[in-house]
């Protein structure tokens, strides 16, 4: 006699052993797609490998700099400074490491507000404190040396850390952000400060705010400069 119930009972244990063994191979799957080596991000891609000139063949290079974010002239509020762009460029470009100088009191985040106190600085020839220090400045002979033009000179933080270190056979490269594309001259007076230094007077001068609005051009710059002084690409 057809038992209907249990032929009911078959069939469903069958249809649930087909459902299950679909899904185990949906999560092997899944677990196979996550267990693949992941893509290179853009910050694992190394950075292009430069020459530097013979007399700096295989020395450790810094790129050490002031910058402001904040309120600034032609740009607006920003979050990273035109100088730290422009530095930052230049170390990728050229493998170097790099030092933030940074003030203990900082700069007034209103753009109008920093300009007034600048200038009371220079007509002081203030040195203002700094909270960062390199510990370790002897490990270099060559310094780029990177800062905003405010009043047509260095900012005198720039000058505290020049006259806190001896700079004894070191070269200084500088490199500078204002409203033009244009060094202004005072880079020269730069051994007057940094005792001992040799500056080499090809440096580089952009415009702040191209760094933020174009920086695509501002790297073709930076990448001119250092062919010109020198470091050439593999």
């Amino acid at each position: 006699m057809f038992n209907f119930k249990k032929c009911l009972v078959a069939a469903f244990t069958v249809a649930t052993s087909i459902l299950f063994s679909a899904c185990g191979q949906q999560v092997d799957q899944n677990q196979d797609a996550t267990s693949q080596p992941e893509a290179k991000t853009e910050a694992s891609v190394q950075a292009p490998s430069f020459n530097p000139p013979e007399a700096f063949a295989g020395k450790k290079i810094l790129v050490a700099y002031y910058s402001r974010p904040g309120d600034n002239y032609q740009v607006g509020v920003i979050e990273v400074g035109n100088t730290k762009i422009l530095a930052d460029m230049i170390a990728q470009e050229i493998g170097a490491d790099e030092f933030e100088i940074k003030t203990v009191k900082e700069y007034p985040f209103n753009y109008k507000e920093c300009t007034e106190v600048a200038k009371q600085e220079q007509a002081d020839n203030a040195r203002p404190e700094l909270s960062t220090k390199i510990e370790n400045l002897a490990d270099y002979d060559l310094i780029f040396l990177g800062y905003p033009i405010w009043w047509g000179d260095l900012p005198m933080c720039v000058y505290t850390f020049l006259e806190s270190y001896d700079w004894t056979g070191k070269t200084i490269v500088p490199f500078c952000t204002s409203a033009g594309n244009a060094m202004t001259g005072k880079e020269t007076s730069i051994p007057q400060f940094a005792k001992g230094a040799t500056i080499l007077a090809t440096g580089l001068g952009i415009q702040g705010a191209r760094c933020q609005a174009d920086q695509a051009s501002v790297r073709n710059d930076v990448k001119s400069w250092l062919s010109q002084i020198g470091f050439v690409a593999k």
